[in-house]
């Protein structure tokens, strides 16, 4: 293993948007029973500490892997086209618009199917999204498109988190 492997490279995965999830756990725990540092025992503490940095930097690459939004934005950062979230916020109009059309829906929902609704339509919405990361990731090799995808995914799943805590405010009550 080195440490200066990319996440692909460590997993023994192809760099690549599609990946199978169960082929990343798989990996992750052939990964960890490798570098885990009662393995080393014997040898010392200096390499149960590197066995330590190896577990890490595996579980790093997992968390990064296993997320399709953050495996998405890695490969952007990979190819030299980082998603800068932070300081690109520019967006289409028309999604702009569905988010305040998602914010208002959200605002005026007081039933759970309602919620149910717009959650599903969110769902479908990031569905969508996901799959044009694919083509642009595997397919066209068009990082700057994909970035940009990545950043309104970004908008999706903070819209779906605040989903998520209504459907917790509303249940807490009828409980």
């Amino acid at each position: 293993m080195n440490l200066q492997s990319d996440d692909f490279e460590l997993f023994g995965l192809p760099q690549q948007f599609a990946q199978e999830r169960a082929a990343i756990d798989a990996r992750w725990k052939d990964l960890q029973r490798e570098a885990h540092p009662d393995k080393f025992a014997a040898q010392g503490a200096a390499a149960q500490r590197v066995a330590m940095q190896w577990s890490v930097r595996i579980n790093e690459a997992y968390q990064r892997l296993k997320d399709p939004l953050r495996r998405a934005a890695y490969l952007c950062e990979l190819h030299g086209v980082p998603v800068d979230a932070e300081n690109n916020t520019a967006m289409p109009a028309e999604f702009l618009m569905q988010q305040m059309e998602w914010r208002e829906a959200l605002d005026d929902a007081q039933e759970i199917p309602a919620l149910e609704a717009l959650n599903d339509e969110v769902g479908r919405s990031r569905h969508g999204l996901l799959q044009r990361c694919e083509q642009l990731l595997d397919q066209t090799k068009d990082y700057a498109g994909a970035a940009a995808q990545v950043r309104a995914l970004m908008f999706i799943e903070r819209f779906a988190r605040d989903i998520e805590t209504r459907y917790e405010t509303m249940e807490s009550r009828l409980g």
